[in-house]
């Protein structure tokens, strides 16, 4: 399953494609959009490698003035990883003295499953961009992010079928001072997601990232634990808003989420797909909403059964 689209948008910037050599089209003002720059490998009439695309664009376009890069298809995913992507990014740091946000790997999934998406070391982007304020990535295979320290980063995001636990615990060992949003897909263990709720533990205690407001646990087939964690975690209080979306949530994750620490200091509150009975939900909604609470407990989850059990999915996995 794959829920995962094109970005519409990167740090406030609506997402333009780069177009294809020749093409009659204005180029917007450089800071004004997110380049997204991609070729489709498929195409019998692709003139273009990502490498002589992205030279392309890094000859075409003011690039001291561009704010952000959607980094798209840059060739068949499972036979590329994105450590040619992160050197190209870092080759270009003096030229992209402006780059505030970074995304790697915008594929949707008629390009190509989220679990196929080979990524990399994404850290020497951090490394190369101290003004960066945005990192995303798409993809969870090959994916490493060793503990970094960086002073200006505001939201990271990673969006995986499966995250790896050496990832999460990388990012909980972090410095990040400025971060205030914070998504992690966990994913399931069949695709790589073997994080545990022990390895989002420094994350949990709060501290860690003393500017975060938002945080999405997000995706995961232990989705009822991290609920359990989340609520006895002190960094709730800290929050604006918190995602548990997308997993395995059931009645047993909502019921300890409201036995424990008050969430009435929240804006928004994100339990969408799930798989909580309408009495569960509503308590949720009574306990909440009239705090001024927007609680999102939309669109059941898939689930089936076989051999005499219920088996149920997260919103994205393969």
């Amino acid at each position: 399953m794959s829920h995962v689209e094109h970005l519409q948008e990167l740090h406030g910037l609506p997402a333009f494609d780069f177009p294809a050599p020749g093409a009659r089209q204005e180029l917007p003002a450089a800071g004004a959009v997110a380049w997204r720059l991609s070729v489709n490998p498929w195409e019998s009439d692709t003139k273009e490698t990502f490498a002589q695309v992205w030279d392309r664009f890094l000859d075409t376009v003011d690039t001291a003035a561009v704010r952000a890069v959607v980094v798209g298809q840059w060739g068949e995913p499972y036979d590329n990883d994105s450590g040619v992507i992160v050197r190209q990014l870092v080759e270009a740091r003096e030229r992209l003295s402006a780059l505030e946000a970074v995304f790697i790997g915008d594929l949707e999934m008629e390009e190509a499953e989220i679990s196929w998406i080979e990524q990399s070391d994404v850290t020497p982007v951090l490394e190369a961009y101290p003004r960066l304020e945005v990192l995303g990535v798409r993809g969870g295979s090959g994916l490493r992010f060793p503990a970094v320290r960086h002073q200006r980063l505001r939201t990271l995001r990673f969006e995986a079928g499966g995250l790896p636990g050496e990832v999460v615990r990388g990012v909980a060992a972090s410095e990040l001072p400025a971060l205030e949003h914070l998504e992690l897909w966990l994913g399931v263990e069949e695709y790589g997601g073997d994080a545990t709720v022990a390895d989002l533990a420094p994350v949990l205690a709060g501290g860690r990232f003393p500017a975060l407001r938002h945080l999405g646990l997000r995706n995961s087939e232990i989705q009822d634990e991290i609920a359990a964690a989340v609520a006895a975690a002190p960094v709730v209080a800290q929050l604006s808003s918190l995602d548990l979306s997308l997993g395995v949530l059931t009645d047993e994750g909502v019921s300890a989420l409201l036995a424990g620490q008050p969430l009435t200091h929240l804006n928004w509150l994100d339990l969408h797909h799930n798989f909580v009975t309408e009495p569960v939900a509503e308590r949720v909604k009574a306990a909440l909403e009239p705090s001024g609470v927007e609680v999102d407990l939309s669109e059941p989850g898939d689930e089936d059964e076989w051999d005499g059990e219920i088996h149920r999915y997260t919103a994205v996995a393969e």
